[in-house]
């Protein structure tokens, strides 16, 4: 047929196989003798055969035998056309497509191609129209046509399937996160973190480094999440690691992977944080307890994306916006030779200061609005509105561990509550009500202080917070009833910290 380009145009305009048959037995209509056309699919399985077309040949699926699914595949790997007179009966190879008794002289082609995209043009020819050489030469020019068809209905179905996967896999998480949405707004945006997301917004759009500087617990991963998703790079992967749970000795292999053999226990080719990160944002939290070394390498990385890894010899291209974060005292690290001067410069071209949650009490009403829906759909309970005297009583809290804290009195409030009210009094540790220096005798809480006690470095208020979860825990560090679990902080982090702070641990057990 001279004018077999519009079939393909065709083939373009429907990528759904169904779409395309329909259409191409109207247009072919008008060109051959035919009456009818039907695409036979083979499944993966292959056994299973269904049919796309306008009906022109019994029902839609038919189940082959081993012998008929041998000589059909052999069929295929063939490529010759099959034909069937009127009434007569079909040759074994393609007997399971055709109805016993068809009244029309029938054409099959054979389509081959990947698994899921294998089948047959079944073309049944206007009556007393016979199946000879030259309507089979003409139904022979449409394999490729109708292949292609097969091949991206064959596509479609596989990216059908994958959305599906995708979207379980969302419902499963957020089910898990107790989110109704992956990204959150930013609770405190229009209050008490409003400068800092007008410094966001500022930044967003460009590729400088961040340098998000705040107490722990006050929310660094949610500003950097929020710097990534209004970027550029909103599609690409946000990736996270927490710098001072790697091991000093497996800091490289993790950032910038490692190839096979380079070392005990390199079994295979390992992909590093930056690799997959490629194309989207990496935040390095904690980013003060890298080891010198490691600084060195990351500061290669900042000034020219290019990363090798752990006993290889080929530089990689990466493309990676880098956010760092850190509660600790950059500056004064870099004063007391603890943290490369050079590194700091490139980190810190933007820096964002988290306020701590006490100095913006004006958002703790809607953070526990957010927290409480979290809480009640991770319980499964019926969330609970906080009352007034609720409310006043978390305000006048001091919060050392900032959001994260609030989050676990929330959750504690909402288990005690059982579903029918929020029991806030008991989760901060008060037995009948706000008792003076009760919730620290109780639960190993810090008191909030008075207005005429001393303003501590942070340091020292850090360091008085894990000494009071360190007795609380006798001593322990992880498990469920460890310091680092009470802290929600991972335990790698909280001994690093101590070793800094020169907390001795062994002395509370």
């Amino acid at each position: 047929m001279s004018d077999l380009h519009e079939l393909w145009r065709e083939a373009s305009l429907h990528l759904d196989l169904e779409g395309f048959a329909g259409h191409a037995s109207i247009w072919l209509g008008g060109r051959l003798p035919i009456s009818g056309l039907k695409v036979w699919r083979l499944r993966r399985d292959g056994v299973t055969l269904v049919a796309v077309g306008d009906g022109a040949t019994g029902d839609g699926r038919r189940e082959l035998t081993p012998a008929q699914a041998a000589m059909f595949t052999a069929w295929l790997a063939g490529g010759q056309v099959a034909t069937c007179h009127a009434g007569a009966a079909a040759p074994p190879a393609v007997a399971a497509l055709v109805d016993p008794g068809h009244p029309a002289s029938l054409v099959a082609v054979p389509l081959p191609g990947e698994p899921g995209a294998r089948g047959a043009l079944l073309v049944a020819l206007r009556p007393g129209v016979p199946a000879d050489a030259a309507v089979c030469r003409q139904c022979a020019e449409l394999r490729e046509p109708f292949a292609t068809a097969l091949e991206n209905d064959r596509r479609l179905r596989e990216l059908a399937a994958l959305r599906s996967a995708a979207e379980a896999d969302r419902t499963s998480l957020l089910t898990r996160l107790g989110r109704s949405q992956l990204v959150d707004a930013v609770v405190g945006g229009d209050g008490g973190l409003a400068p800092v997301m007008e410094r966001v917004e500022m930044v967003a759009g460009s590729d400088v480094p961040v340098l998000i500087l705040g107490e722990t617990g006050s929310g660094k991963e949610v500003i950097a999440r929020a710097v990534h998703t209004r970027s550029r790079r909103a599609e690409g992967p946000f990736t996270r690691v927490n710098c001072g749970a790697i091991p000093s000795e497996l800091v490289d292999s993790e950032l910038f992977g490692h190839e096979k053999g380079s070392f005990t226990g390199a079994a295979a080719r390992k992909r590093g944080w930056f690799e997959r990160s490629d194309r989207g944002t990496l935040l390095l939290d904690e980013v003060a307890d890298l080891p010198k070394a490691a600084q060195v390498r990351l500061l290669r990385v900042l000034q020219d994306g290019i990363i090798t890894r752990v006993g290889g010899e080929t530089t990689i291209t990466v493309d990676v916006r880098v956010i760092a974060a850190t509660n600790a005292d950059l500056p004064g690290l870099v004063q007391r030779g603890e943290f490369r001067a050079d590194l700091w410069y490139r980190l810190a071209v933007f820096p964002l200061v988290l306020p701590p949650l006490r100095e913006r009490p004006q958002d703790i009403p809607a953070l526990v609005e957010m927290l409480v829906q979290r809480a009640s759909r991770h319980f499964g309970m019926r969330p609970q509105a906080a009352t007034p005297a609720d409310l006043a009583l978390l305000s006048s809290y001091d919060w050392p561990g900032n959001v994260r804290e609030l989050g676990s009195v929330i959750d504690r409030a909402v288990i005690l509550g059982g579903g029918r009210r929020l029991e806030v009094a008991k989760a901060l540790g008060y037995a009948q009500g706000p008792v003076e220096g009760s919730a620290s005798q109780t639960h190993g809480l810090p008191a909030a202080p008075t207005a005429d006690q001393p303003v501590v470095p942070l340091d020292e208020a850090i360091a008085r917070h894990i000494r009071t979860a360190l007795a609380a825990s006798q001593g322990r560090i992880e498990g469920p009833h460890g310091a680092a679990r009470v802290l929600k902080i991972n335990p790698h982090t909280l001994r690093a910290r101590m070793r800094k702070l020169g907390i001795d641990w062994g002395a509370f057990r």
